[in-house]
Order: structure tokens, then sequence, then C-alpha cells
């Protein structure tokens, strides 16, 4: 493990949220060998977390590898979950990504997109803290409601 969570420990608050939990299901979901099985929560969560430095060491330019690109959907899939947890509709995330990392992440419900996000540098993804992953995610997962609340109809058909 890194220095990042290992320095804030395993007893991290965030570490015991609905969302911290469903990323690591859903980190371990994509995780076909169950290479990880034996590892902890805060060693699963610790490649989606960035630090300053650590992104000043990842370069400007650069093509996402499949591990990044597995980062990036466990984060979008974890979203969906928990508006399905919501609301009690299904959820369906979309990631399409170029080569080089440009594209756009979708969450549908029924027929009403819930969210819409354009993805640059993929390569680079990654939040500086547990907590502001929670943040972001937060935030995507309000809007989101706040949306299924205003097109019941639309999100249920």
């Amino acid at each position: 493990m890194t220095t990042t969570l290992a320095a804030a420990g395993t007893e991290d608050p965030v570490l015991a949220t609905v969302f911290a939990k469903e990323m690591v299901r859903q980190t371990r979901a994509l995780d076909t060998h169950g290479t990880h099985d034996a590892c902890s929560d805060a060693w699963i969560l610790e490649p989606f977390i960035l630090t300053p430095e650590k992104k000043r060491a990842i370069p400007l330019v650069g093509d996402p590898d499949e591990i990044v690109i597995a980062r990036v959907k466990s984060f979008y899939n974890a979203i969906a979950a928990l508006i399905e947890q919501e609301c009690g509709l299904m959820a369906v995330p979309l990631v399409n990504l170029s080569h080089e990392g440009f594209g756009r992440a979708i969450i549908t419900v029924g027929k009403l997109v819930v969210m819409d996000r354009t993805l640059r540098d993929v390569h680079r993804f990654g939040f500086p803290s547990l907590s502001k992953m929670k943040d972001e995610a937060d935030k995507i997962l309000s809007v989101a409601l706040e949306i299924i609340g205003l097109y019941p109809r639309v999100a249920g058909l």
C-alpha cells in the first residue's frame, strides 16, 4: 500500500460509508480472476487517490491502460448502483472512451439521462483524497436523484 491511505490508516471514516463499500464491491467485481480478494478495502481504493505529487509524475499526454479504464468504470458503476438503491429504478452506466483517454460517461434511468460527463485525460483519473471522491459522487448522486424526481414518468419507461 502506498503512503496516502497507509498514513491515514484504515480508520478513515469514508471507508465505512455506503459509497466506499460500493466502490470496493464494484472494483472487486471487475477483478475477474480474484487477485485482490484478500486485499483490504483501503488497498483496493488506494489507486483512486492521486495526490498532487502523484499527478505530477503522470505525463500530461498518455493513453489509459485497462486498469485505469476499469477504475473509471468502477466509479460510475458505483454511482449507478447507489442511484438504483435510492430510487428503486435500474440505472445503467455507459463509459465510452477513445484510445487516447477522451470520451463520455452517461448514466440513464429508463429513458432519462441523469448524468452526462465529458471525460478528458483519463490516464490521470483520480481524486486528491477519499473524501473528495465521495463528495464528487455525492454531488452526482444528488443531481441524478433530483432529475429523477422531476421526470419520474420518463425514468420509469
